[in-house]
């Protein structure tokens, strides 16, 4: 398949959009001006790539997504090597960065705008210090089930009934890759939303910004370096990092 400014947009079976902030954000305004359809976002990383690997519902919810952004230095070097003649073009883009981009697009255009999801209480304090930076933000944090994949009937309701009661037009969710993907495209069609997108830990960077790395080290490709640093107990989630550099070597060499 091609695409403006990428050529191969799938690594390792899982499509990634080689876009950047504006498109995506004139992308989304066209979507909730048109009251027709739903749309979601999702950001692969390498990590979510290994686990695509295993999970072939996760694989799906990721490929059956309206936009997929690459979020992740390694992926981000995997499509620069798939497309030599076009890497000056592919960048990162980071969930978090579209994410406060829309959050900007909401204030201005009196969007309503849903968190859900992350720890006890984060998506309420994070609501409060977007609300903060944006003055006309019309927002709502709700943490629902603490664990989405182990929520009963009942509670399933409450968080469909909770989101359809606001209607948002843009609904945020952090549940963890994986689990917040699947749960965003096993649940679209019964959600009164215009645009969904899994945001993993967006929620926590905003309300704790020291564990969002230096800008310099953002754009070098360490952001990994300072999260380890910051939060130690991902180093079994950076091993993901060597398991997608040897699949690339496996299956493109």
């Amino acid at each position: 398949m091609k695409k403006k400014g990428c050529y191969i947009n799938t690594v390792l079976g899982v499509r990634v959009d080689c876009t950047h902030l504006d498109e995506v954000l004139k992308k989304v305004n066209s979507w909730i001006a048109d009251s027709r359809g739903k749309r979601y976002i999702v950001t692969p990383n390498p990590e979510m790539i290994v686990e695509a690997q295993k999970d072939e519902e996760f694989k799906q919810a990721l490929n059956g997504a309206d936009i997929a952004i690459a979020d992740g230095m390694g992926l981000v070097w995997a499509l620069r090597w798939l497309n030599r003649k076009q890497r000056r073009k592919i960048k990162r883009l980071t969930g978090i960065k579209v994410m406060e981009g829309l959050c900007r697009m909401a204030d201005r255009k009196n969007w309503k705008v849903f968190l859900l999801g992350g720890g006890m209480g984060v998506a309420v304090q994070a609501s409060v210090k977007l609300k903060k930076a944006y003055q006309n933000l019309q927002i709502m944090g709700w943490a629902g089930p603490q664990n989405i994949e182990k929520a009963d009937e009942g509670e399933k309701k409450k968080l469909i009934k909770k989101i359809n009661e606001y209607r948002p037009d843009l609904l945020f969710v952090a549940y963890g890759h994986g689990k917040q993907e699947k749960w965003i495209a096993e649940n679209l069609d019964k959600l009164k939303v215009r645009t969904a997108m899994g945001i993993g830990g967006a929620f926590d960077y905003i309300v704790k910004p020291r564990l969002r790395a230096p800008k310099v080290m953002r754009e070098i490709g360490l952001e990994w370096l300072w999260r380890l640093i910051m939060q130690p107990w991902r180093i079994k989630r950076q091993l993901a990092l060597v398991r997608f550099g040897w699949l690339m070597l496996r299956n493109y060499f």
